[in-house]
């Protein structure tokens, strides 16, 4: 006997993308125990979802650009597919009045009026602030600028597909000290990956650079290149 084909479900009538930050304790949260959150705040937010077809229907959730666990966030974001049309604004406040405190709606808006494409297609680079706690700055200063004389700055990292070695060099758009001696800095995003703790392995390479046991990493940004400019466009910006 031939197993029931399940019922179709129809797409999503409207698409709304929500920019979120993720604060205080809740940057040591993976990614998977975020989107759980999230899935846990629409159902409980009522919010009118659209789901997947199948035989094990899901509401159409989409991530991207997550950031590592460990790092604070002002700008992670999700993409929600819904079966009626609402005023994004609504959706942004009641998602925010149930999810956990530190994970934060910042803005929300609709897909439509936004930049074509999907949102990893417009989320290629990060900027990011690293805080270093009492390092001196004067040796935050020479370890950027031997760093950033150097071509090219291999370092390693075991990830799902095992040990990687990758270039971390290439990615850096900006790197600065600043007169805190903290880092400012932009990441191109690659393949794999290249995040804040791998530059801080490249400066340990290159200048003997050994960072605090505390550091504090901050995503303040993320969206799409201005190769002339190095600025990062906001993915959000409607059209």
């Amino acid at each position: 006997m031939s197993r029931q084909q399940p019922e179709q479900q129809a797409p999503p009538v409207q698409k709304v993308r929500i920019r979120y930050a993720k604060r205080g304790r809740l940057r040591f949260t993976s990614h998977r125990d975020v989107s759980r959150a999230i899935e846990r705040a629409v159902v409980r937010a009522v919010i009118p979802m659209a789901y997947s077809s199948g035989f094990h229907p899901h509401p159409r959730i989409s991530y991207a650009g997550a950031s590592p666990t460990g790092a604070a966030s002002e700008s992670e974001y999700v993409e929600l597919g819904l079966s009626e049309v609402r005023d994004p604004r609504d959706i942004g406040e009641e998602l925010d009045a149930v999810l956990p405190d530190g994970l934060d709606v910042v803005t929300a808006v609709d897909a439509a009026l936004t930049s074509e494409g999907s949102l990893s297609d417009l989320l290629t680079a990060s900027h990011w602030q690293i805080e270093l706690g009492e390092t001196p700055p004067a040796e935050v200063a020479a370890a950027v600028a031997a760093f950033l004389s150097t071509e090219s700055v291999l370092v390693e990292r075991m990830t799902k597909k095992g040990l990687r070695s990758f270039d971390c060099r290439a990615a850096v758009v900006r790197l600065e000290s600043t007169p805190d001696g903290d880092l400012d800095l932009v990441l191109e995003h690659s393949v794999p990956a290249v995040r804040p703790d791998d530059l801080l392995t490249g400066l340990a390479q290159v200048a003997a650079f050994t960072s605090p046991p505390t550091v504090l990493l901050t995503r303040v940004a993320q969206g799409l290149l201005d190769r002339e400019t190095g600025a990062i466009g906001d993915p959000l910006a409607t059209r």
